[in-house]
């Protein structure tokens, strides 16, 4: 008897190797940003793609207001093009961050997602920091 687990055979592990590490090509953690950022090896930009708004509220500390929706030629021209931009909305139960990394990708930008958003952040016991964008 098998469990719903097990009925579909797991992938070789040549396969998972190559999945499991691709994955890492597309998003980073909220551990891995945090420990950069307070660690002084930020490499990347990090974009808050939620509204202006929900920035305001709270986000997090050095992270930059960009709503996916703005995300354009003009609005990255202040960035040499092999930045890195590393994205962020709500939570898992949020696609901004799709949004976001699909218009960077059509401009040729190098992006990554931070998994978990706001919700991974707090979940994980990092605190958000309120203030506007020019703040």
């Amino acid at each position: 008897m098998s469990s719903a687990v097990s009925r579909v055979a797991a992938a070789s592990s040549e396969e998972a190797l190559r999945h499991f590490e691709g994955l890492l090509r597309f998003e980073a953690d909220c551990w891995d940003v945090h420990h950069a950022i307070s660690n002084g090896r930020q490499d990347f930009v990090l974009l808050d793609v939620r509204s202006i708004e929900c920035f305001t509220k709270g986000h997090v500390e050095g992270a930059e207001s960009l709503p996916h929706p703005r995300i354009n030629e003009a609005a990255l021209s202040r960035y040499p093009a092999d930045t890195l931009f590393v994205v962020y909305c709500a939570g898992p139960h949020c696609n901004g961050t799709e949004k976001a990394a699909i218009r960077l990708a059509k401009l040729g930008r190098p992006v990554k997602k931070m998994i978990g958003g706001v919700t991974g952040w707090i979940d994980e016991g990092f605190v958000l920091v309120s203030g506007t964008p020019d703040s």
